[in-house]
């Protein structure tokens, strides 16, 4: 078993910034996905940079107020400036935040270089933050210390939380269609600039916990993974909620005990936070129920395998319709049906484990409920070849693969229908007999 040490005192504060840092990002970066962009919060983060420099050459100090409301300005520029150089220069909104923040940390660097070249910048620190630092700079709120980061983190996200709630139709209808929001009397350009604005605010705030780097991650990989797994916006945020707050908790976990799997003794926790929410991603990706790839190959490879047991009662019907009596051999049937014998023998196995195939020691035939589920994809095809000609005019020589396709997705109010409009026919244009929905009848 491996032992953890943990104490609330310093662990506790340290995730309960980072589910904070997540979750006020979150709650945002779902409508930045919706958007497509999310690539906003990295250009923010980049962009302060001047804003922290001017506050520093203002007030000669640095202090978090002054160095926060510097930020959070020109954070809110690079939002107007992008927004502003993509609706004039006529581009897309990745070239116009292009330009804004690689020219804002520019003039920042600049500003440094000239005014503020002497002050101690730790570039590890600008990265990846320093939340393992948050319970040691503490703040008296109602006679309790609590961490200064956790008390401006809970501001931000209630904030947040609050402009989500009170706006949520606004901001989904904004998102999805703002032309439409527009006429029917929402600012969507409104929406979009006060969206802009926590954005920029939720930024700076996270910027002494996990760096202008990382906080990117929150911003997008919580809501990106939520969206893998639902297509419902309020699922989703809530999905994202969760998913910020199991990656602050795992990545501290990883950080504290992963490092001592190699002999070292522990790494960044917002390092680790981001590494935890891109795990939890790629399980989204690969396991989502409507999106995850495994399970659409997975659904994929059921419906072939499907389809391929009807085709398989299927021509067993055809030759006992015929009269022939017939041993299934899997190197045939694979050649005929187009498939792997792999599949053919699975399928096969299958069927007589079902009982739908009854071998005996010289062939094969179809049982009571085999027969009855092959008349349906036979009758199908048959009604399909018949409407193909008499109702949509296509020569009979060209009906086949198309009726072959259409049988496999035919049930038995459709061939009710196609029976009706095609006067309910007894025999297909090549003439062959198409059977009773009900051969026992």
């Amino acid at each position: 078993m491996i032992a953890i040490s943990w104490t609330w005192q310093l662990d506790g504060w340290i995730v309960l910034a980072g589910a904070l840092c997540g979750i006020a990002s979150s709650l945002l970066g779902n409508f930045l996905v919706l958007r497509r962009m999310s690539m906003l919060g990295d250009a923010i983060s980049h962009a302060v940079l001047p804003g922290l420099a001017a506050a520093f050459m203002i007030t000669s100090s640095r202090s978090s107020f002054p160095m926060f409301l510097g930020a959070v300005i020109v954070g809110v520029m690079t939002a107007f400036f992008s927004e502003w150089i993509r609706g004039v220069g006529d581009v897309d909104e990745g070239a116009s935040m292009g330009v804004v923040f690689t020219t804002l940390f520019a003039l920042g660097l600049v500003m440094i270089v000239r005014a503020a070249d002497h002050v101690d910048l730790d570039p590890g620190c600008v990265l990846y933050g320093a939340i393992e630092l948050t319970p040691l700079d503490t703040m008296n709120v109602l006679n309790w210390e609590i961490p200064r980061a956790v008390v401006t983190l809970s501001i931000v996200t209630i904030l947040n939380l609050l402009f989500v709630i009170l706006f949520f139709k606004e901001l989904k209808l904004s998102s999805f269609d703002p032309a439409l929001a527009t006429t029917t009397g929402f600012n969507a350009r409104l929406m979009h600039y006060l969206l802009m604005i926590l954005v920029a605010v939720t930024a700076v705030a996270s910027f002494e916990s996990v760096g202008n780097i990382l906080v990117v991650a929150m911003f997008i990989v919580p809501p990106a993974s939520a969206y893998m797994l639902t297509d419902r916006l309020t699922t989703m945020i809530a999905l994202s909620v969760i998913i910020a707050s199991a990656a602050a908790v795992l990545g501290h976990l990883g950080a504290i005990t992963v490092p001592g799997w190699f002999g070292f003794r522990s790494t960044s926790t917002a390092g680790m936070m981001a590494v935890a929410a891109g795990g939890i991603m790629i399980l989204a990706v690969s396991l989502g129920p409507r999106h995850g790839v495994l399970v659409k190959r997975v659904r994929h490879r059921l419906l072939t395998l499907s389809i391929l047991a009807e085709d398989v009662v299927a021509l067993l019907y055809r030759a006992e319709e015929r009269g022939q009596s017939i041993r299934m051999d899997v190197n045939q049937l694979a050649s005929v049906l187009l498939s792997d014998r792999l599949s053919v023998y699975a399928v096969v196995r299958w069927l007589v484990y079902r009982g739908d195939i009854v071998r005996s020691e010289d062939h094969d035939a179809l049982s009571s409920s085999g027969r009855q589920w092959a008349v349906g994809l036979v009758r199908s095809h048959r009604l399909w070849e018949q409407y193909l000609v008499s109702l949509a005019g296509v020569d009979s020589t060209r009906i086949h693969h198309a009726a072959e396709s259409l049988e496999h997705f035919t049930d038995a109010s459709l061939r009710s229908r196609l029976d009706d409009e095609t006067n309910a026919p007894t025999v297909d244009p090549h003439g062959s007999p198409i059977p009773d929905e009900n051969p026992a009848r």
